[in-house]
């Protein structure tokens, strides 16, 4: 017996290769991700929870019944089963240092908008918001965030803005003494960020494949990170393509660690570690004009 025929049959539920190009296929239309070939386990074991809370005998029973889903409830169950959402209070921490310079040249007199594209759990945009009020040393600063994602659960997360203790283990003293409340009682062993933090973010259920956002830019700063790496270079670059007019032309785009947009330079040009800036025609004379002026 061949290891790929072992494996089918240690499996409760049939999962054969054809169902697993199917749920490739699914998702990458309904999301833009690209399921490599070893990530056929990490399915399984993600999709197998829907399969049994059915009563389903197999994965092509479960597909059949998600296409025929008319009103969209499944879809939604298997979308956010196979999105990732790994994330940290300040993960990247040299890009809240360059976001904090960068909202201090801009200064108070107007309001700031800033989008995070993949928001998760929260604690990408609480890190944005924590970096703004020590950035302007109030909880009045004039900033705003947008936070959207596309999975409804890790949105309903963020939007309570509750964590266990050790998510903030390597957080300083004084940001957890000014940013969070710790829970007593049968809360204990929790926290909660405070009220003016939240107060600074709305989010929003949004699908960075949609053919329009809801969005009202144009934003000062854009996080998406650590997203890009799903999709493939088409996908990417079109996606690039929408943020241009909603990014201020000295506006700024932060991307993973491991993500490039060298594909796209016409689109982006890098200003450092993963942080680049719009490069179309408009933005340069933009910035020609904003340099002659100075």
């Amino acid at each position: 017996m061949s290891e790929a025929n072992r494996e089918e049959a240690e499996r409760q539920f049939s999962f054969t290769r054809r169902d697993f190009q199917k749920i490739r296929d699914l998702i990458y239309t309904r999301a833009g991700i690209t399921l490599a070939d070893n990530k056929r386990d990490m399915v399984y074991n993600r999709i197998v929870k829907r399969v049994r809370l059915f009563g389903l005998k197999d994965f092509s029973s479960y597909l059949a019944m998600l296409e025929a889903d008319a009103d969209q409830a499944e879809w939604e169950h298997f979308t956010n089963a196979l999105t990732t959402n790994l994330t940290a209070f300040f993960r990247e921490a040299h890009h809240f240092e360059i976001l904090q310079d960068y909202l201090q040249s801009l200064g108070s007199a107007r309001p700031i908008t800033l989008w995070c594209s993949a928001a998760s759990t929260g604690e990408e945009p609480y890190s944005i918001a924590m970096a703004a009020v020590e950035a302007f040393g109030s909880f009045s600063a004039p900033v705003r965030i947008l936070a959207t994602d596309l999975d409804t659960h890790v949105l309903e997360q963020g939007r309570k803005g509750v964590y266990t203790l050790d998510r903030l283990d390597k957080m300083d003293a004084e940001r957890k003494r000014r940013f969070f409340l710790r829970g007593k009682g049968d809360k204990s062993g929790y926290c909660k960020v405070v009220p003016e933090l939240q107060a600074m973010i709305s989010f929003r259920q949004l699908n960075l494949l949609d053919a329009r956002w809801p969005v009202r830019g144009p934003f000062e700063a854009v996080f998406c990170r650590n997203v890009m790496i799903y999709f493939d270079k088409p996908t990417q670059y079109a996606i690039l393509k929408k943020f241009v007019p909603v990014i201020q032309p000295h506006g700024l785009l932060f991307a993973g660690h491991s993500e490039s947009f060298m594909h796209a330079s016409d689109l982006f040009r890098t200003t450092g570690r993963t942080v680049y800036q719009r490069n179309d025609p408009v933005a340069r004379a933009a910035r020609q004009a904003e340099g002659a002026a100075a």
